[in-house]
């Protein structure tokens, strides 16, 4: 049932989800869970699907938790953003400033906004990435070999999209407050959005109610990927949050709203306008035809383009948004208001488009 008082077209939006029951009966993805809203009123979560491949499986249910992976992006940032909203930072502060041991192969000159915009040259992972998770690495391992790596090109100059930059803002977070991110999280996000069911990492959330990534079977066999227990208790700031539709709403209409939901003020107005305009346009050193098509808030993505499709074409100008590489995607829209959250347990690599067409159904499902 569609709400009353919205401008969504029931028979419209009917068409997202019979969409996704046809991928789910043709086997494209497992399972699936969807959440749209109008003007801040969400339509009711819809399920499709298994949490898991069969045959030990249940269907998967509109408050099942899921992997989000880099959906994470936006709320790690979020997180560094309260802390410039306290004073303890500005965005164009060095990061060596708060880590010491940044400061070598010219990541002097880094600072906070490049790592908020993929401006800063570090690559997406670390080239040890699967060496470090294959033997169960610790996060601050991580940590101290991105402190040591080279730059993939000159601070400011290009965009590239940098997992390892995010995790660098976890530490900042971490260095400046105290406390652990997923606690920082938990305390001043999750708790005060009514995110009951997210978390850094999987915690202390309910294990039974969290879907498995449809992984092959190769991957299956290891005891690092997605739905082994390292990975699900890493907290990996660029990619380990666990979370429900439902849940990622809230945050997300929190933006629409200026920074309050439910009548609680989590960000303020400028936070929410600082994360949601666009902060790359307007570097001079970055070649046109790389900032035009790669538009960053402060870790939020901005406008659908041909890289980035799981926002599909037909949100405007104005969306910010992210996807993750576990199959999900969140997206908002200031202009029509619009919100969806769609999260799938059938890895990117194979569904970007799939997001991408579902997305176009709910976007013209408003009217």
């Amino acid at each position: 049932m569609v709400a009353k008082l919205t401008r969504i077209s029931t028979k419209r939006l009917n068409q997202a989800y019979h969409y996704l029951e046809e991928l789910v009966g043709t086997g494209r993805i497992p399972g699936a869970s969807i959440l749209v809203a109008d003007n801040g009123i969400p339509i009711e979560a819809r399920s499709f699907g298994n949490m898991s491949l069969p045959p030990n499986s249940q269907q998967v249910q509109p408050d099942t938790i899921f992997l989000v992976a880099s959906v994470t992006k936006p709320v790690t940032a979020a997180a560094v953003m309260l802390l410039v909203e306290r004073g303890k930072l500005l965005l164009d502060d060095p990061v060596y400033s708060i880590i010491p041991e940044f400061a070598n192969r010219g990541k002097e000159v880094i600072t906070v906004r490049h790592l908020m915009t993929h401006t800063s040259g570090l690559p997406d992972m670390l080239p040890e990435n699967t060496q470090l998770r294959e033997k169960h690495a610790p996060l601050k391992e991580f940590i101290r070999r991105i402190c040591d790596l080279e730059l993939d090109f000159p601070v400011g100059t290009s965009i590239q999209y940098q997992s390892c930059g995010i995790a660098i803002l976890g530490e900042i977070v971490e260095r400046i407050t105290g406390a652990s991110l997923p606690e920082f999280l938990r305390s001043e996000i999750f708790s005060p959005l009514g995110m009951h069911d997210t978390s850094l990492g999987i915690g202390v959330l309910q294990t039974d109610r969290v879907a498995h990534v449809n992984i092959g079977e190769e991957m299956q066999k290891v005891d690092w990927g997605w739905n082994k227990s390292y990975w699900r208790n890493f907290g990996a700031p660029w990619g380990g949050m666990f979370s429900t539709v439902n849940d990622m709403f809230h945050f997300c209409q929190a933006f629409i709203n200026g920074g309050e939901f439910d009548g609680i003020r989590v960000f303020s107005l400028a936070t929410t306008k600082a994360m949601t305009s666009d902060q790359t346009t307007l570097m001079p050193n970055i070649p046109s035809e790389i900032k035009s098509g790669r538009v960053w808030g402060l870790g939020w993505r901005l406008q659908p383009t041909a890289d980035w499709s799981a926002f599909g074409d037909l949100v405007s100008p104005g969306a910010f948004g992210h996807y993750g590489a576990t199959g999900t995607v969140v997206w908002a829209d200031p202009l029509s208001r619009a919100v969806c959250i769609l999260f799938t347990t059938q890895p990117s690599a194979s569904s970007e488009g799939i997001l991408g067409r579902c997305s176009n159904m709910v976007a013209a499902s408003i009217i």
